[in-house]
């Protein structure tokens, strides 16, 4: 089967689009497995009636890992804000809503979050141990109920079509905080415009009750697993700084 080019290219994987379907052909670098277990993520959030693309196969193609899963044709809001920041607002009000759907689902059944961060801190360059060992510690002490959380929610990993917003890009999804999704978005949106960062903090914690206080409490901890991801596009200086803002020596 001849793929052609890709229509998006990543890290992990690359995207394609062949007979009115997605294809993400995972690179080589990854476990065996990491096709089935993203597939089975999506496939759960879809299962809870979240409106996500349907999974329709996991298979190897060219000796590849590749999952196949139906194409929606739209455009993201992160692209429809970007051609028209008047509708800030607007955007980030549906999101925001999006995301609040997504985190009533109670769930036990994925990769638990304070497992994945603490993979994720113990590997991340930059952290002395005695650093690493005061973040952990505070992560030990955080309480909360699973409930599912994206783990990389934003507004290019939501499609407009037909009037449907489409949640796409499951790889990062976990049982575990909503507060700590909530401050992994903020940070995600800080990167690129305080201000963007700012309104949707505000309207999350306008539309939940949850306080400010609350979600930035996990500032260090996410900061700090995102060290662990190695992307060009983020400051190493810039999280450190998070993390001395919020845990002090």
């Amino acid at each position: 089967m001849t793929l052609g080019n890709p229509m998006a290219e990543g890290n992990t994987a690359n995207i394609f689009l062949l007979d009115n379907k997605i294809i993400k052909v995972f690179k080589d670098h990854l476990p065996k497995t990491e096709a089935m277990y993203e597939a089975n993520k999506q496939k759960l959030a879809f299962s809870r009636g979240l409106s996500v693309p349907k999974v329709l196969d996991v298979t190897e193609m060219d000796g590849k890992q590749a999952i196949i899963m139906e194409y929606i044709q739209g455009e993201t809001l992160g692209k429809l804000l970007l051609n028209n920041m008047e509708k800030s607002l607007y955007y980030m009000e549906v999101s925001v809503d999006i995301q609040m759907d997504i985190h009533k689902t109670v769930i036990d059944s994925l990769e638990p979050m304070s497992q994945k961060l603490k993979r994720q801190i113990n590997s991340a360059p930059n952290l002395s141990e005695k650093l690493k060992s005061k973040i952990l510690d505070k992560l030990d002490l955080m309480t909360y109920e699973n409930r599912l959380c994206h783990g990389d929610f934003h507004l290019f990993n939501l499609i407009l079509s037909d009037e449907k917003v489409v949640i796409i890009d499951w790889v990062d999804a976990s049982a575990g905080d909503i507060r700590s999704d909530v401050y992994r978005t903020y940070l995600l949106y800080s990167q690129l415009s305080m201000e963007l960062a700012e309104l949707y903090v505000h309207l999350y914690c306008k539309k939940s009750g949850i306080s400010r206080e609350e979600i930035f409490q996990w500032a260090p901890i996410i900061a700090a697993a995102r060290l662990s991801e190695n992307v060009s596009t983020e400051s190493a200086d810039r999280l450190l700084k998070i993390i001395d803002q919020y845990l002090p020596l």
